[in-house]
């Protein structure tokens, strides 16, 4: 280690700890790591995997707080945007783009690697050395990038998807760029053959490129993938575990600005969406969730945002602004969990709200009532300022179960990059959290309803309320508008006599929002 980064140490070991309840750990100073991945171990939370550009690998058996590093090696060449989960069995994969052949580009030309297949490494366990298990999508001469993976835990079958490229960066209006997906059944050998599951956008790697693609699984196995492009946020569904798509995607949201923007102090930024689903056995089970940034308030003033949806995909509701700061500051990076033993969300992201320049600081956040609401807090015990000569990365991560839960970010400090984790403590949270009531809630009970159904609300201040009961097809069964209520507790009711038994949504419209819920109705 180098004298200034053992000064750095130092510094951090000091009087910061007051930014921050959480301890931050050094992970890595070595080989230049950034743009971060980790997972946990749901069947051992002492056991964790990260990685970072290029070749990096970091396991860690005593749940964050000491690392072994490793280098990451593939006879096709390993190029980084590591992706890393966990099976059942204890197993881990560490999915990485290839570079299989020199750079054909002549001296002094921009290089660029010739990713021309994904690869997949595995590790029986969180200690075990990473094999390459096999490589998927080789379609010559297409790039491939972008990829991120997830596992049915009730099945270990891998989803994974990612961004095909014509030809990478190109102009050319007959080049374009698509979202593909592939699924293994027996533990990354195999690879069923590459689906297109959505309409192209052009190659140049910006926002007319379709990229960000990251699948979630349902409850039932569905496959939801959302991801960004000239149409905005967009996402797609598998209702048989990834067998077959329909031919067109769904809108999420707008994304104004467009997901590629700049950020000062970095050499490019992003907006790309996450996408999750809740299969814990709370009462959110179900809820899909899509976690983005954009610059809808300006350049400077880029926000980190969530919807979500209680109809698989069909509807979302609006854009919610997750960080909790006064307008005008960088919030960018951000990246979502679900803890799938709470139904808790988790979210991290850099965050510059403490300051009037570029000074960078690490946040997150929980929301513990289906996003909804939004817990802000500060992870890294002291700012740091990145600097536009030195590659940033595309994206940090968080993993999280049964509250053991673990962000994963670079810090550049001048020239220097390094890789750290928090030690969340919920305890602290919990202490901290809003009182219940404070703020926003709503509940429909009982469940299933019978004849009426009770709608418990409570308002922050005086708004017009209305109620719209749809079946799952979308088909509106049930209205009623309450109109202008004062703030504060409400219990109002809606009428469900002679609907036919089973699941329906809820939207409530509160001034300009709207919200949504899944209720049952029996007969």
């Amino acid at each position: 280690m180098n004298k200034r980064f053992l000064l750095l140490l130092l510094a951090l070991a000091g009087p910061a700890h007051a930014q921050s309840a959480h301890p931050n750990v050094l992970v890595s100073a070595q080989n230049r790591p950034e743009e971060t991945a980790i997972a946990i171990n749901p069947k051992n939370t002492n056991e964790l995997v990260a990685g970072a550009n290029i070749n990096n690998q970091y396991f860690s058996l005593d749940a964050g707080r000491t690392w072994t590093a490793r280098t990451l090696a593939s006879p096709h060449g390993v190029w980084g945007d590591p992706c890393i989960v966990a099976d059942t069995t204890g197993a881990f994969y560490f999915f990485h783009l290839s570079n299989p052949r020199p750079n054909p580009n002549p001296p002094g030309s921009v290089a660029f690697p010739f990713i021309d297949r994904l690869q997949v490494q595995r590790a029986a366990s969180a200690g075990a050395p990473f094999a390459l298990r096999s490589f998927f999508a080789l379609r010559p001469p297409k790039q491939q990038d972008k990829l991120w993976a997830t596992v049915d835990r009730r099945t270990n079958v891998i989803h994974a998807t990612w961004t095909e490229f014509d030809a990478y960066g190109s102009p050319a209006p007959g080049d374009s760029s698509r979202i593909l997906y592939s699924r293994s059944a027996d533990q990354g050998l195999t690879w069923s053959a590459p689906q297109n599951i959505g309409r192209q956008g052009d190659a140049v790697d910006e926002s007319s490129t379709v990229e960000g693609a990251t699948p979630a699984i349902g409850p039932a196995g569905e496959v939801y993938v959302a991801w960004a492009g000239p149409r905005g946020l967009v996402c797609n569904r598998s209702l048989d575990g990834g067998l077959t798509w329909p031919l067109r995607e769904r809108p999420v949201a707008a994304q104004p600005g467009g997901w590629a923007f700049p950020i000062s102090g970095l050499d490019r930024g992003n907006g790309l969406p996450i996408t999750a689903c809740d299969l814990s056995r709370g009462p959110n089970r179900g809820t899909l969730y899509v976690n983005w940034a954009d610059q809808r308030n300006g350049p400077n003033d880029t926000d980190v945002w969530l919807s979500r949806s209680l109809d698989g995909g069909l509807s979302w509701s609006p854009a919610r602004r997750v960080n909790n700061d006064p307008p005008g500051r960088q919030q960018f990076f951000t990246w979502m969990t679900v803890d799938q033993a709470t139904g808790y969300l988790w979210l991290v992201w850099y965050d510059r709200r403490n300051y009037p320049d570029d000074r960078t600081d690490v946040y997150g956040a929980r929301s513990t009532d289906g996003g909804l609401t939004f817990q802000n807090f500060r992870y890294s015990q002291t700012p740091f300022t990145p600097i536009s000569s030195v590659f940033f990365g595309d994206y940090i991560n968080i993993t999280a179960h049964n509250n053991v839960v673990r962000p994963l970010w670079m810090r550049m400090d001048g020239t220097q990059t390094s890789v750290w984790t928090a030690l969340t403590d919920v305890t602290v949270l919990a202490a901290a959290a809003p009182a219940a009531g404070a703020g926003f809630a709503l509940q429909a009970y009982p469940s299933p309803a019978a004849g009426v159904l009770h709608v418990a609300l409570q308002l922050p201040a005086p708004a017009a309320v209305g109620f719209r009961l749809r079946a799952l097809t979308g088909q509106t069964v049930r209205t009623a508008t309450p109109g202008a209520l004062r703030g504060g507790a409400h219990d109002l009711t809606l009428s469900v006599a002679g609907l036919a038994a089973g699941v329906y949504v809820l939207e409530t419209r509160v001034g300009d929002e709207l919200h949504h819920q899944k209720v049952a109705v029996g007969e």
